[in-house]
């Protein structure tokens, strides 16, 4: 039903626009940490027999900004539908502030919720779309007046109160559908892929304006993308999704750094792959190249079979005369391509070994960045990571919570 977009979780005899409706809207100055910790554990969605989401464990903590990050399918957004009481799960526990609510209908868990489609009321104002889950809920005329100019000052549309939806921008409607979730004051705010029909300049204004309103409200943030620069703009925790459960739970720069899977370094931005096996104190040999690898994998056990992986901003590109700083791997290569970026410029080199490589380096560098050039591939062993080479949902864990 269209009107659950953007509003809070509510009665189903009431437009599913109360769910957007949601936080703690206190006057200026600092928040007190209004937020609630969120807690799931062995959350389980099957359908015909397929679990959509398999056997999820995960602790949200007060006032966190927690995103889902994941590819179609992998059970982010069924996660977040079983949060939000939307969708029923087959099994598990889901508790808010400690108490349990997988078994609440959506109106009585009191989540703001806000999805990608705004479902704005089309016959009613701004003010009067924020003030419907006020309404819906018996709150007096003067404070549904206060907290509905609150709510339009945190997103910035004091002069817009009066105008109907349909003369108002994408990104516009979407902060009035971020008003509406916030102004009932729930302690957790659900977002559903927020930004993902706005052009790419609008969705990095709107992050920025979601980050603002994070850190002013205090209130825990749960958040679905696929967008893995989204995720790691916003976040203070990623969980990676993968075929329903959750591969790796950490900061964006834990995930980016040290990712712990093949899936989370090719998923969350781009990686170079080189795999092989560990035959000595800290190597790797591989089809035509002897690594280092950094010493939190030379622990790996002999033989295993592992890929190490290598940001492009970590390699550099040298000319064939030029030696490499000491501790450095250093692969041979030709210059494939060059692509340029306007800051940066992307650089495919073709190795010796076979391997192809991509580089990120600041567009204006001197260097032997032209296609057809020789060149040599460096970085320092101890800015690549180490991970299994192969790695199937069977034989990962189902829990997975955060250390």
């Amino acid at each position: 039903m269209a009107d659950t977009a953007g509003t809070t979780a509510t009665s189903s005899d009431a437009p599913a626009t109360t769910a957007a409706a949601g936080a703690t809207l206190s006057g200026a100055g600092s928040p007190s940490r209004t937020g609630a910790p969120v807690r799931l554990r062995g959350l389980t969605k099957r359908y015909a027999g397929r679990a959509a989401v398999d056997g999820v464990s995960l602790d949200i903590e007060l006032g966190e900004f927690m995103t889902f990050l994941g590819p179609s399918g992998s059970g982010k957004t069924t996660t977040l539908n079983m949060i939000a009481g939307f969708t029923k799960a087959t099994e598990g526990a889901i508790t808010v502030d400690g108490t349990d609510v997988a078994d609440l209908p959506p109106h009585r868990r009191d989540l703001g919720m806000v999805f990608q489609h705004y479902a704005l009321f089309p016959h009613m104002t701004v003010a009067k779309n924020i003030a419907f889950p006020l309404e819906q809920r018996k709150v007096t005329k003067p404070e549904i007046a206060r907290r509905v100019a609150e709510a339009l000052r945190m997103v910035q549309l004091e002069e817009m109160a009066d105008r109907l939806p349909s003369r108002l921008s994408g990104g516009q409607q979407q902060r009035v559908a971020l008003a509406r979730a916030i102004v009932f004051n729930p302690r957790v705010l659900l977002m559903d892929e927020p930004l993902g029909a706005l052009d790419k300049k609008l969705r990095e204004q709107l992050q920025g304006e979601i980050a603002r309103m994070h850190r002013e409200l205090g209130i825990t943030f749960v958040f679905v993308t696929h967008d893995q620069e989204e995720a790691l703009a916003l976040s203070d925790r990623i969980a990676v999704f993968n075929e329903g459960r959750i591969e790796q739970v950490g900061t964006p720069e834990e995930l980016y750094e040290r990712p712990a899977t093949l899936f989370v370094a090719r998923f969350l931005g781009e990686s170079n792959v080189f795999t092989g096996r560990l035959t000595g104190p800290g190597r790797l040999t591989g089809d035509g190249y002897e690594l280092a690898v950094p010493e939190a994998g030379a622990g790996a056990a002999a033989s295993e079979e592992v890929a190490l992986i290598v940001r492009p901003e970590r390699m550099r590109l040298l000319a064939t005369e030029d030696f490499a700083p000491f501790g450095h791997n250093t692969l041979a290569g030709t210059v494939a391509e060059v692509v340029y970026f306007g800051a940066h410029r992307r650089v495919t080199v073709d190795l010796a070994c076979g391997t192809r490589v991509q580089l990120r380096e600041p567009a204006g560098q001197e260097g032997p960045a032209r296609p057809g050039t020789p060149a040599q591939v460096v970085w320092p062993a101890e800015h690549a990571a180490l991970v299994p080479a192969t790695a199937s949902p069977s034989s990962r864990p189902s829990s997975s919570l955060p250390s």
